[in-house]
């Protein structure tokens, strides 16, 4: 096996292993101890993070932030890949975001001058356009590795009414509409919900115990029920331009139903204490939106169209 050949899948080998010792390598690759020194030496020179310990269990570590083996791209892919890290460039935040750019950097700085020049004319020539917001969501990372590790965190977080501290455990992030939201199971409210991550002023490990979400994910609609909460089932018809004005609703529940000729339903369940933001919302709506049911929905449109008359008629 040639040198170069032999780096390259020793490289692999090592960030599949993370922990092994000289022995080891050079038994599997057939290689002095000595000769695997000289090529976890060229391995170290070249970025690999290697943490060599002492003692009778040492060896070699590879640390957490792993230089992966280099990967061959076609000129289309990497041009696709570097137009995927490009589209973020209008948001104000970003789970990566310096990892973000530096592998932009990269991708751009290793390329042909053909393909950097194609690249310069077509940046100019499409875009990903997306509303600025100066709202910052600096918890993007926290939050998210919060969902994969299965954690618990506590933020402190402002909604529309009040600003309090409460547990939540996150599902995981997502965007929209340029503004970043965190579904989580809270905890003092006992269900699942729905954050604005610009709203997080702060997010600290949590001690609570963290329960068993591995199977509650983004696009698992069929989420567990929180046991004791009150929910109401709402159905409301929408017009074309109805639809339109939920599409750019972040909610996971209730659905919205799109017919072919454009207008279609929402139909679904929500906690009960939601009915004062429901109403608010329907009626923003207007005329595109009729609310067939629950009755306390309606009741709740109807007290508050009432308290709008008032105001008006005075």
């Amino acid at each position: 096996m040639s040198k170069s050949k032999r780096l390259m899948e020793l490289m692999m080998t090592v960030n599949q292993k993370r922990k092994f010792t000289v022995r080891e390598l050079a038994e599997e690759f057939g290689v002095s101890q000595r000769t695997i020194l000289r090529d976890l030496q060229e391995l170290s020179e070249l970025g690999v993070p290697l943490y060599s310990e002492v003692g009778p269990h040492g060896g070699y570590r590879v640390l957490r932030e792993r230089l992966l083996p280099p990967i061959a791209f076609s000129e289309e892919e990497a041009v696709a890949i570097f137009f995927a890290i490009h589209a973020l460039r209008h948001y104000s935040s970003l789970p990566f975001e310096a990892e973000s750019h530096s592998a932009l950097k990269k991708f751009y700085s290793h390329m042909p001058h053909d393909t950097r020049d194609r690249i310069d004319q077509m940046k100019n020539r499409v875009d990903f356009v997306t509303p600025f917001r100066q709202a910052s969501s600096p918890h993007l990372s926290m939050l998210l590795t919060a969902a994969v590790q299965q954690q618990v965190i506590r933020i402190d977080y402002e909604s529309r009414q009040r600003r309090s501290n409460r547990d939540i455990q996150p599902v995981g992030i997502y965007t929209r509409n340029g503004l970043w939201y965190c579904y989580a199971y809270c905890y003092p409210s006992a269900e699942y919900r729905v954050f604005r991550c610009d709203r997080i002023h702060s997010a600290v490990p949590s001690d609570l115990g963290a329960m068993d979400l591995r199977e509650v994910h983004l696009e698992n609609r069929d989420l567990p029920k929180p046991e004791g909460q009150d929910n109401l089932t709402v159905y409301a018809e929408l017009t074309r331009e109805g639809v339109l004005a939920c599409e750019a609703e972040p909610w996971p529940e209730p659905q919205l139903h799109i017919r072919q000729d454009g207008t279609g339903w929402l139909e679904g369940e929500f906690a009960k204490n939601d009915l004062p933001y429901f109403a608010k919302f329907f009626i923003g709506l207007g005329k595109e939106a009729k609310v067939i049911q629950p009755p306390e929905l309606l009741d709740c449109l109807r007290q508050h169209l009432a308290d709008l008359m008032a105001r008006y008629m005075d």
